[in-house]
């Protein structure tokens, strides 16, 4: 067998995997707030689980990045889905037992089924080439659209199987992840062989000791203008979005209104990452991560100035949002993976997705913060404001940007 079809086959086990954790993933956060309401007895802890699977995540992509440096990304991304996989059943568990602190805690031990996810895409542009690791990275995190599409339709058929089994509704729904990120996990222990950093077409290999320290990366003007864009782009995305439905709903917008907006947002998130990719690779990972900034400024602004009623525009704003927020994710990341070497690559890469959702997690949070201290058009005039920081930090790495 070829390499090349070594790398074919290797990077649809990548995309089949995303799409069965983003399933279980996006099905287990769809309810998340409503049964922590339920464990707690109120509202006031209802965005905590929230809160938690995204630092789970962060914490995760740190850990299992220092561990893919020493053991591999195979064996990475399997304890990444295993540890979820624990983490849905424990989940489970709680709302089966009435437990409000061992479901907070599931949820963190969630965080890693979505790290293992988001790790994926670097771990099929270590097969390829520079010109060619963008396309792999979109093709990967296409691989989410089934999870955006595909999980949310799942709770109400995993809940009547739930009660059909004298189960509670809600600890049912814990069952796709359980099911979903379960096979994630086998797929990939089974299928992801041999490693693909054994593919790696440099000739530094990608496990070891990175010969740059963090900080020495983060030095760099071009890879801090990554950062700092894939940062910045993540905070807007989460900020506008977070408070988007009840800002609807607190104006006479219904749930299936509310719905429609959400899902064209998740749909440009993931449905052009190919494109995005292509893109990419055919101009260079810093006008497409520029073209992602203006979109993802432009969609705040929108969302900002729409009329209490504009339904319409809110879908355009959202769309647009979700499409700036992959231009950006999609060649940053690339950008993430030039110049490195393997070991090197796979600890920046993890530190950077660290901080990733940390700050989303920041931004969920402070959006609420945000819209009842001013007010919803503040929110997004504030996204677009935001902007300007990963603009500036392209504009200071302007020399080391037009090499890549």
């Amino acid at each position: 067998m070829t390499a090349a079809v070594t790398r074919r086959r290797l990077q649809t086990s990548l995309v089949l995997g995303v799409g069965l954790g983003s399933t279980g993933y996006i099905a287990a956060i769809t309810i998340a707030t409503i049964v922590a309401k339920q464990l707690s007895g109120g509202s006031s802890f209802a965005g905590l689980p929230g809160a938690t699977i995204v630092l789970g995540s962060a914490t995760a992509s740190a850990l299992l990045s220092r561990f893919m440096v020493r053991y591999g990304r195979r064996a990475g991304l399997v304890l990444g889905y295993g540890i979820g996989a624990v983490g849905a059943f424990a989940a489970g568990t709680a709302v089966v037992v009435g437990s409000f602190p061992l479901f907070i805690a599931a949820t963190a031990a969630m965080g890693c089924a979505n790290a293992a996810n988001q790790l994926s895409r670097y771990t099929a542009a270590d097969m390829y080439p520079e010109t060619g690791r963008a396309s792999a990275i979109g093709l990967v995190v296409w691989g989410s659209t089934l999870g955006s599409i595909v999980g949310p339709n799942l709770v109400t058929l995993s809940g009547n199987i739930a009660e059909g089994f004298n189960l509670p509704r809600l600890a049912g729904v814990y069952g796709v992840p359980i099911l979903f990120v379960t096979a994630a996990a086998l797929l990939t222990l089974v299928t992801l062989r041999p490693d693909p950093a054994t593919l790696a077409p440099e000739r530094v290999s990608a496990l070891g000791r990175a010969s740059a320290s963090l900080g020495e990366m983060l030095a760099r003007p071009r890879i801090l203008a990554a950062v700092v864009a894939l940062i910045i782009g993540q905070v807007v995305m989460v900020l506008v979005m977070t408070m988007t439905p009840l800002h609807m709903t607190e104006h006479g917008h219904g749930l299936d209104a509310v719905g429609l907006v959400i899902s064209g947002h998740t749909f440009g998130m993931f449905a052009f990452s190919p494109i995005s990719g292509r893109l990419a690779g055919r101009f260079g990972t810093p006008a497409i991560i520029a073209a992602g900034l203006a979109l993802s400024a432009f969609a705040s602004v929108l969302a900002a100035v729409a009329p209490p009623d504009g339904g319409t525009i809110l879908f355009i704003a959202l769309f647009l949002l979700g499409v700036g927020w992959n231009f950006g994710f999609v060649a940053g990341s690339a950008l993430l993976t030039e110049g490195l070497d393997g070991a090197e690559r796979t600890t920046l890469q993890g530190a950077t997705d660290a901080m990733i959702w940390s700050s989303a997690a920041a931004a969920a949070l402070g959006s609420g913060i945000v819209v009842s201290v001013a007010s919803y058009t503040a929110l997004g005039l504030l996204g677009a404001a935001l902007i300007l920081l990963p603009a500036a930090a392209m504009l200071r790495g302007r020399a080391e940007l037009r090499r890549s």
